[in-house]
């Protein structure tokens, strides 16, 4: 054999030898249901300062603040799951907020009111800045399904101005429904 020849015929093995190793991976199969996501259950209890439970706050809430708690707009609006056996002994509502010193200023009082599955629950009237818990007893009626929403309604806000753009209602860190 002549030298070429020996060449040739090395890099010939070399090729045979590497080509089970270069093969492609075989496709395997993945069904449409492999691929989609699941929707995130709902929660009985969202913390206004976590961003991952903002699909919950369905409308009325501005982005969070210092990193614990929203402004609210006149009109906000959430959906919670329904605690276990809620269906049939009733839940508690328990909104967790603070009245700020300068909406007492300028409105001198607010009144908070709020509906879910067409009951409508008792408002509270707030006449002095601080924390408070606004805390309902939820009939069981209201409570069938796997999700409610929960509206609210303040009879008066502090209007859009020259510094903040925004109508201020209250400041909400906690909303959620809890068992009897």
């Amino acid at each position: 054999m002549t030298k070429p020849f020996r060449g040739t015929a090395a890099l010939l093995a070399a090729f045979l030898l590497a080509a089970p190793a270069c093969k492609k991976p075989q496709k395997t199969h993945v069904s449409e249901t492999d691929t989609i996501e699941e929707a995130p259950r709902l929660a009985s209890s969202v913390r206004m300062g976590d961003a991952t439970m903002a699909n919950q706050l369905a409308g009325g809430f501005y982005d969070i603040e210092s990193g614990a708690w929203r402004w609210t707009m006149q009109k906000f609006a959430v959906n919670l799951r329904p605690p276990a056996h809620s269906g049939q002994q009733g839940a508690v509502l328990e909104l967790h907020l603070t009245v700020p010193p300068p909406s007492i200023a300028k409105l001198s009082s607010i009144t908070l009111s709020a509906a879910i599955g067409g009951a409508m629950l008792a408002p509270e009237t707030y006449s002095k800045p601080g924390e408070y818990t606004y805390r309902r007893d939820v009939p069981a009626s209201a409570l069938t399904g796997n999700a409610v929403r929960i509206d609210f309604q303040l009879d008066k806000v502090i209007p859009p101005g020259d510094v903040d753009k925004r109508e201020l209602g209250i400041v909400a860190s906690s909303v959620g429904l809890v068992s009897k």
